[in-house]
């Protein structure tokens, strides 16, 4: 059964138990199908056609579609590049201010868009200031690493400089109930991280080198993009600990406390330009009326992925869905993520 009828099928489903109402859906549209378009979202006297555009990096830092309820979702590399892409060829846009809320995430997910953010740069000539919101953690902060300023709220947590490979052994489990696993490979470290075998000292090691190549080149980045770290305070800045925005300015891993009216301001010091109406690119039948709003980016109109979480809303009924990593739960992470009950 072709997958618009069976979205079809679900609003029609949900809309007869949550009886009368008004129920909006899209039928046969996909995000590929629809361009991105700009809206202006704050109107400054005298800007002209000088815009900033707002672009957001929210959720975890993944090269995959997220996937909801109701909608097949975007990929959040794929989408960065196509708005930085927009950015790039609009000659009205004179800067950019990147929105980061993320824990972080994959180590080349989040490389990929850290140079897409900086061949942006290069090729456009045009600013880039870091706006870090409620969290911009391990990737979330190497990626901030690509801006030229980067603003922080006070209560902003950032920081967590380091990778990490979560692995996971079901053998203790497995022997107590008298169940064998073997695995046949090709060579004497092909299974290591196995979650069936058990962590022997020469696969930590080979681990450990992969989590000690990843972490200088993060620590290089953080070093290159950040000159202001005291030296004497660069270890533990970069022990893999998070940081208030108030204590991430004393430390210098921010240039600025403030909010999206600070960033805005700071764009147009670096753009050289005094007054700008402030842009946010979203798909059409997306409905972005503030420019607190983060641009939708689900398929459906009345399905929007939140950008912490992962809820999709649909009127009356409401399911949140946590987001997860993809399913991809093995991989390598710059990644921040406590414990929670």
């Amino acid at each position: 059964m072709p997958r618009s009828i069976c979205t079809l099928i679900i609003y029609t489903a949900i809309f007869n138990l949550c009886g009368c109402g008004n129920l909006t859906f899209t039928v046969g549209l996909s995000s590929g199908d629809r361009e991105l378009t700009p809206t202006v979202v704050h109107q400054e006297n005298n800007a002209g056609d000088h815009q900033v555009a707002i672009i957001d990096v929210s959720g975890m830092i993944l090269n995959a579609n997220r996937v909801g309820l109701l909608s097949e979702g975007e990929n959040p590399v794929a989408l960065l590049d196509e708005q930085l892409h927009k950015a790039q060829h609009d000659s009205d846009v004179k800067a950019i201010i990147l929105r980061i809320n993320t824990p972080g995430g994959t180590v080349t997910a989040t490389d990929v868009m850290y140079r897409q953010v900086m061949r942006f740069k290069e090729l456009s000539k045009k600013p880039v200031v870091i706006l870090q919101m409620d969290i911009a953690a391990s990737g979330g902060y190497y990626l901030s690493c690509a801006g030229d300023h980067i603003v922080a709220y006070p209560s902003t947590i950032t920081g967590s400089i380091g990778v990490i490979i979560q692995t996971m052994s079901f053998k203790p489990a497995l022997d107590r109930w008298g169940i064998a696993t073997e695995a046949i490979t090709s060579g004497k470290n092909k299974a290591a991280g196995s979650p069936f075998g058990t962590l022997t000292d020469d696969h930590r090691a080979i681990l450990q080198g992969l989590v000690d190549d990843f972490y200088a080149r993060f620590t290089s980045t953080v070093r290159s993009a950040r000159p202001n770290i005291p030296a004497d305070k660069f270890a533990e800045v970069t022990d893999g600990r998070v940081f208030s925005g108030e204590d991430a300015l004393t430390l210098g891993l921010v240039d600025e406390l403030g909010d999206l009216y600070t960033a805005h301001a700071k764009a147009k010091a670096l753009a050289n330009i005094k007054h700008a109406n402030m842009v946010i690119y979203h798909r059409p039948l997306s409905y972005v009326a503030s420019p607190y709003a983060a641009a939708p980016i689900g398929e459906v109109a009345a399905s929007n992925a939140k950008a912490n979480g992962g809820g999709t809303q649909i009127n009356l009924l409401q399911l949140n869905m946590p987001e997860m990593p993809g399913g991809a739960s093995v991989g390598v992470y710059y990644l921040w993520q406590p414990m929670t009950p």
